[in-house]
């Protein structure tokens, strides 16, 4: 039986990709939902190196951006929190985000969010209120919140999807995307999961690998995942899956290049299959090392319901 696990790509159309210059002082909003994060990230990024502000109005960021801009040694990366604390300024948030895109910083807006029923489990852990719910549920609060956020969703850079993943996993997610030093070089996240859990809501582009047979019925493979060489090796015979995996390479080089020349820095690639547990991983462990192998990408590998079960 052939070992998949090292296949080579011979496709010689995944060129090398350039990592982007990086010279301009970088300037990140973090915001999200209430409970998805947003302090866990901060801290994370705090430790990273970063200069943290929490919750400024956003008629101060431009006053921020001058600041870096006129001396940009002493405070080269700036990362602003915005929560639904302050609500009644948001009005005047579009502004200045668009200001500050047309600035001489290096901007970039992350959002934290996370699916209802995470987010109500750890408001019932903490026993802690909604900052919107006033004398209703919680749920009334991220009601009321995703309403007012839902521009501010569309406009971010990067949205982080936390469901399911504890402080120290999120923590480590940060330190893959927020750490480098040197070439800003694009952030790919390659994940995979299950689509009985729930679709990823940060992702880019999804890939459904339940078109090939799945090893969960064959019982001496179910107990095993995608990382176990038996049930790549299953997963890799499949006459279609190397195959696609070929062909879905080539199809996200010229986007991931673009990416690069327009200044995206963060992206999320999501490989699915029903459980998240030997397809979606076998691929997706496969398809990041190829994407590694390539060079001028910064490969992010996370399994998110693997093990879940």
């Amino acid at each position: 039986m052939t070992d998949f696990s090292k296949v080579a790509s011979t496709d010689s159309s995944i060129s090398q990709m350039e990592p982007l210059k990086q010279s301009r002082p970088e300037i990140l909003v973090i915001t999200g939902i209430s409970g998805a994060g947003r302090s866990t990230a901060a801290n994370a990024l705090e430790d990273e190196g970063w200069y943290v502000v929490d919750n400024i109005p956003p008629q101060m960021l431009q006053a921020l951006a001058d600041w870096v801009t006129r001396a940009p040694e002493a405070m080269p990366k700036l990362a602003v929190g915005i929560d639904v604390r302050g609500s009644a300024l948001f009005s005047d948030l579009p502004a200045a985000i668009d200001v500050l895109r047309k600035s001489d910083v290096e901007f970039s807006m992350l959002f934290l969010d996370a699916k209802d029923q995470d987010i109500i489990a750890r408001y019932e852990a903490q026993r802690r209120p909604h900052p919107l719910q006033g004398s209703g549920r919680v749920v009334d609060g991220i009601e009321r919140e995703r309403k007012l956020f839902a521009e501010l969703k569309d406009a971010a850079d990067t949205v982080i999807d936390t469901t399911g993943l504890n402080v120290h996993q999120l923590k480590k997610t940060m330190h893959e995307m927020y750490s480098q030093t040197g070439p800003k070089l694009l952030n790919l996240t390659v994940m995979s999961f299950g689509f009985k859990y729930g679709a990823p809501t940060d992702a880019n582009f999804m890939a459904d690998m339940r078109f090939i047979p799945n090893p969960h019925w064959i019982p001496e493979l179910r107990p095993l995942t995608g990382q176990d060489k038996r049930v790549r090796d299953y997963v890799f015979e499949n006459p279609g899956t190397l195959e696609f995996i070929d062909n879905y390479l080539k199809a996200l080089k010229p986007v991931l290049e673009g990416y690069m020349v327009e200044g995206k820095h963060y992206a999320t690639l999501a490989i699915g299959c029903t459980g998240g547990k030997h397809r979606s991983v076998a691929v997706t462990e496969e398809i990041a090392r190829r994407l590694a192998q390539a060079g001028g990408i910064h490969i992010n590998v996370q399994h998110r319901d693997m093990g879940r079960e």
